[in-house]
């Protein structure tokens, strides 16, 4: 039968002896603990009982560890760390991952859908860094990427289609029960057009109106689609956004597609990660999610 440990002091008076170490002082230590200041040096005199030792020199100001009050905080300190370590073992920290991505990929199809990534891998903490610069995976530490554009990305870069980049126009319904639909007579040259930092209006108005687009009555310019977006459902114009961040908007009704042209600009939406990614299984597995996301949109 293996031998039983040996009867230990107090564990609530040894984690008061170690706060007191730090501070001491016992006024320091009872706000730390959130005790009273009474409380910490009645723990403290029942360790020294319990041990029959002195630990504390109590001088006019403050405190000071007698020699054997020291060598023993060596030990608890290290003590109380192997007890932390052996709990955080049975309790991992969530798995940190970093995508990159646009800021309207983020605001427009990533977020909407993080509670289902959420509840599919509780045990990944995906963190989003939308920004439109592309993101360099050493110095920004990043696992994965989604981008729209061309492959190849770049060296030793894996790239998977994760949906096509086709571009529509949407506008509120209301803009259009008031001007008309845009391709009805003239109705068209009535709407603003609502432009982003791709600007693809030039593109899609060669398309739609192959024998020339009529002019438009004011032109308003962001930055971000996404911006463009919000100010299409808010009825301020005409904008140009790929299906995929309107699916959404259309099917509740807050946006309507206003003309049937359909520009393909070349350029696709893709998921890139390293060949060899720091966190293999976990960035297969958030790679799949997406994948199975993009085929419900």
């Amino acid at each position: 039968m293996a031998e039983g440990i040996r009867r230990l002091p107090s564990l609530n008076g040894l984690r008061v002896f170690e706060v007191v170490t730090r501070h001491l002082n016992f006024r320091l230590a009872a706000e730390e603990i959130g005790v009273t200041q009474g409380a910490v040096a009645q723990q403290i005199r029942g360790l020294e009982a319990e041990l029959g030792l002195k630990l504390f020199e109590r001088l006019p100001r403050t405190l000071a560890l007698t020699e054997a009050g020291q060598s023993y905080v060596t030990n608890i300190r290290r003590a109380f760390e192997l007890i932390s370590e052996a709990t955080e073992t049975l309790k991992p920290e969530p798995l940190h991952l970093t995508i990159s991505v646009t800021p309207t990929f983020a605001s427009k199809w990533l977020i909407p859908r993080l509670p289902d990534f959420t509840a599919a891998h509780p045990n990944i903490d995906l963190r989003i860094l939308a920004s439109d610069r592309i993101a360099n995976f050493q110095t920004d530490a990043v696992d994965l990427a989604v981008r729209h554009g061309r492959p190849p990305f770049g060296p030793n870069l894996n790239a998977e289609l994760l949906f096509d980049h086709v571009i529509i126009a949407v506008g509120s319904p209301l803009l259009v029960e008031k001007l008309g639909f845009p391709d009805q007579e003239d109705n068209f040259s009535r709407y603003p057009r609502l432009h982003d930092g791709h600007d693809l209006w030039p593109q899609f108005l060669e398309l739609a109106f192959p024998n020339g687009a009529p002019a438009t009555a004011k032109n308003i310019r962001f930055n971000q689609t996404s911006l463009a977006i919000e100010a299409a459902i808010a009825g301020q114009g005409l904008a140009l956004t790929s299906t995929v961040f309107v699916d959404e908007d259309i099917a509740s009704g807050r946006l309507l597609r206003v003309l049937p042209t359909e520009l393909t600009a070349g350029s696709d939406f893709y998921v890139i990660s390293p060949r060899k990614p720091r966190h293999a299984a976990s960035v297969a597995a958030v790679k799949s999610w997406l994948a199975d996301a993009a085929r419900q949109n």
